[in-house]
């Protein structure tokens, strides 16, 4: 792992972090390293591994849960699931230790693309004096392809819903879709606010939404969005309005 790209997931894992402590005391964080970020099971791969390595000045105690991972009205849905199985399920990391998880699909996925996310939490310690443990949390997209050729196919559209607008992707093949650095540009010029901190992935037969800030044309203009995806860059106009 690079040094930039630890640095990375480290400050994110702080960012995880709750905004406010409501105790008396210091407020210490404990870091984990984690790699890698998304996992992806090719066609015919059972199993996976990622690495946890403890950065911390003492022991570090995680839990590890695999859900199974949808998209209902626009919204992330996690439901329990034993096609995916982790383990250790649970386990405690040395200063400086590092962690191997194994990954264990049940059944391989069928047709489609099949998502899960599993969730690493830190397990805060006895509360030491004086002291706040934060625990952490990062959950890990995890991908498994089927044996039949898949592929995403995103189509988009700005829906304007209960007075406010929406960039909306949606994914009709049988592959999810990772769309980042997105800008909607108006007739003309002008970049419209696109709403951040948003997943990237827009799973197979699936949609996801960017909430819109700004002024934007009436029902039936287009603007145009660029992005970057896992394939080709996107450079495209979209319409404005319900979908076709």
């Amino acid at each position: 792992m690079t040094a930039l790209r630890h640095l990375g997931l480290v400050l994110a894992l702080l960012a995880s972090a709750p905004a406010a402590i409501l105790a008396a005391g210091a407020a210490r964080a404990q870091t984990l390293a984690i790699q890698p970020v998304t996992v992806q099971l090719a066609p015919g791969q059972m199993a996976a591994t990622v690495t946890v390595v403890n950065q911390g000045t003492s022991d570090s105690a995680f839990q590890v849960r695999p859900f199974a991972w949808d998209v209902q009205d626009g919204q992330d849905r996690l439901s329990a699931t034993d096609q995916l199985i982790a383990s250790p399920p649970l386990g405690t990391i040395a200063p400086g230790g590092t962690q191997l998880i194994r990954l264990v699909l049940h059944a391989a996925a069928q047709g489609k693309e099949a998502a899960y996310r599993i969730w690493i939490d830190q397990i805060p310690s006895a509360s030491e004096a004086g002291a706040v443990r934060i625990a952490l949390r990062v959950s890990i997209p995890v991908f498994a392809e089927p044996d039949s050729r898949v592929a995403p196919a995103l189509a988009w559209h700005v829906a304007l819903q209960d007075g406010k607008a929406y960039l909306v992707a949606d994914n009709s093949g049988t592959r999810h879709e990772s769309v980042r650095d997105i800008v909607l540009s108006r007739p003309g010029g002008g970049a419209i606010a696109v709403e951040g901190g948003i997943s990237p992935h827009v799973l197979a037969g699936a949609s996801r939404r960017w909430r819109l800030d700004g002024a934007l044309p009436g029902a039936g203009s287009q603007l145009r969005i660029t992005a970057h995806t896992d394939g080709a860059d996107i450079d495209q106009t979209v319409a404005v309005g319900p979908r076709p």
